[in-house]
């Protein structure tokens, strides 16, 4: 079974991208053929990069990234559930990018962003710049939700409509395509 990690974008205590993690995460153990686990960067704490030799090296010397790197080098896909900060994409999440090189290599990067007007696209364009450095794929399909602070109860849980669940359906159709395809890729090297 292919392994699906889903990816926090920020740490900052008391954001509602919490509930967007949750969601999406139980959504894709219910609705795909995935292996899912969230990588929660608040809970795992990488501090600013901090390893002396260049990723693509992989001669890690700290624990911190040594754990990140097993983490990110069992998946097979990815989604990140990206917030949108100032127009772009919080510091977090690059950085828990740079940690690494190799480990990202020829695999699926699917977005769930959310935001004001834009849902966060303004953030997943810029991100797509980066993976694609990676070798990655991010994928075209995508769930952009805006104002997605008025899909959050009282409760802190997020009730999605019947667009954001069709084209969750649909990114995770694609992820999984893109997610067999590429292994094919990996597995020739």
């Amino acid at each position: 079974m292919s392994k699906l990690k889903i990816i926090s974008s920020t740490t900052r205590e008391g954001r509602a991208g919490v509930a967007l993690e949750k969601w999406i995460t139980q959504y894709a153990k219910d609705n795909s053929n995935f292996e899912v686990e969230l990588l929660d960067l608040s809970i795992i704490k990488l501090p600013f990069m901090d390893e002396p030799k260049h990723p693509s090296l992989q001669d890690y010397q700290h624990e911190h990234t040594k754990r990140w790197s097993a983490k990110i080098n069992e998946g097979d896909a990815y989604i990140i559930v990206l917030a949108e900060y100032n127009f772009g994409f919080p510091a977090p999440i690059k950085n828990a990018i740079d940690y690494l090189f190799k480990e990202w290599m020829y695999k699926p990067v699917a977005f769930v962003s959310y935001g004001g007007v834009s849902g966060g696209l303004r953030s997943t364009q810029m991100l797509k710049q980066v993976v694609t450095t990676l070798n990655m794929m991010p994928l075209s399909a995508q769930v952009n939700i805006p104002f997605f602070g008025k899909l959050i109860d009282e409760n802190g849980e997020f009730h999605p409509n019947d667009i954001i669940l069709k084209s969750t359906d649909h990114t995770l159709s694609e992820l999984e395509k893109w997610s067999n395809g590429l292994k094919l890729i990996r597995n020739s090297k």
